[in-house]
C-alpha cells in the first residue's frame, strides 16, 4: 500500500502509535491492503460518494477508501488512541477525511449524513467491531424513515452473522435477521476472510456482506413486525400457534391467513409482514 499511497505500511503505524487491538473494543484490525480495497470496491463507485466508516481503527480500511477516490470518508472512531494514525491520513488527504470520536451506537446516522450535504450518495462501508456490528445493522435496517439515508451498506461481520442476514426461508440460518434484512433490503454475501488476515487473528472466518436498500419494501410496521417475529423464533421449533400465543395465536394465524401448524422458519418475509399487520 505504500507504493499505493505514500504512507507508512500499517504494521509500523499500529507499532509506533502502540496500538494493540482491544477485545473489549471488539477490535480486529485488518493488515491486508489489498483485502481492503477488495472491500471498498464492494461498495460501488466512490469518486462522487460520501462515506461513512465505524471503527476505523489505525486506518487500513480508511485508506482503501481514500485511494480509490472518494469525495468525502467520515470516520467514526471510539479509541481515542487510534486518533493520531488517523491524524496522518487526514493530513495526507487534505479535506477528505473528517475523524469524529465517539461511541457509533450513540451516533444520529440520519443527522450526521444531513450535515454532510452530499452531493452524490451515501455509503456505509466498515469493519464493524464485532460487539457491537448487530445492533448497528439492526438500527439501520429499522429506520423510521425509509428510503434511508445510505445507497447501500457493505460491512464486515463474522461469517455466522453474515449467513443471518442473508437467510430465507429456504436456510437453516434464518431468524429474525434474516426477516428484517430480507423486508428492507436486497442482501448478499459477497467473500469470506480467513482470521490469518487480521491482529489479532479472530478464532472465526469473517464475510463482507453489501445490503441495497429496497425502494418500497411491504408496507408494515417495524414494531409490529418485531414483536411477531421475537414471539415466532423466541420458540422456533413450536407450532406458531403455541409461539405467538400471547400476540393473539390462532386468531390471529386465521386473520393473517396461515396454518397455525407450520413453524417460524418456513414462514416467508411477505408472511411475516401479513402477520405483523394483523396484529
Amino acid at each position: 500500500m505504500a507504493a499505493i499511497d505514500g504512507l507508512p505500511p500499517l504494521r509500523d503505524v499500529i507499532q509506533r502509535h502502540g496500538l494493540d487491538a482491544k477485545k473489549a473494543l471488539g477490535q480486529n484490525f485488518l493488515l491486508d491492503l489489498n483485502l481492503t480495497q477488495k472491500i471498498a470496491r464492494t461498495a460501488g463507485p466512490l469518486e462522487d460518494a460520501t462515506v461513512i466508516e465505524v471503527g476505523p481503527g489505525p486506518g487500513g480500511l480508511t485508506r482503501a477508501i481514500l485511494s480509490l477516490g472518494v469525495r468525502k470518508l467520515i470516520a467514526i472512531e471510539r479509541d481515542s488512541r487510534c486518533l493520531p494514525a488517523l491524524a496522518e491520513i487526514s493530513d495526507h488527504y487534505p479535506g477528505r477525511l473528517e475523524v469524529i470520536e465517539g461511541d457509533a451506537l450513540k451516533v444520529d446516522f440520519a443527522e450526521l449524513a444531513r450535515e454532510a450535504s452530499a452531493r452524490g450518495p451515501i455509503r456505509i462501508i466498515a469493519n464493524l467491531p464485532y460487539n457491537i456490528g448487530t445492533q448497528l445493522l439492526v438500527n439501520w435496517l429499522t429506520s423510521d424513515v425509509w428510503p434511508p439515508f445510505y445507497a447501500s451498506m457493505t460491512l464486515m461481520f463474522q461469517r455466522e452473522v453474515g449467513l443471518r442476514i442473508v437467510a430465507d426461508e429456504t436456510n437453516d440460518h434464518y431468524g429474525r435477521l434474516g426477516v428484517l434484512a430480507g423486508w428492507r433490503t436486497e442482501a448478499r454475501m459477497a467473500f469470506d476472510v480467513p482470521p490469518q488476515a487480521f491482529t489479532p487473528p479472530p478464532k472465526v472466518t469473517s464475510t463482507v456482506v453489501h445490503l441495497e436498500p429496497r425502494e418500497n419494501p411491504i408496507p408494515c410496521r417495524i414494531e409490529a413486525l418485531e414483536r411477531v417475529t421475537q414471539a415466532a423464533f423466541g420458540q422456533r421449533r413450536k407450532m406458531l400457534r403455541q409461539s405467538v400465543k400471547s400476540l393473539g395465536g390462532e386468531t390471529l394465524l386465521a386473520k393473517a391467513e396461515i396454518d397455525p401448524q407450520r413453524r417460524a422458519e418456513t414462514l416467508s418475509v411477505e408472511e411475516f409482514c401479513r402477520l405483523a399487520n394483523c396484529l
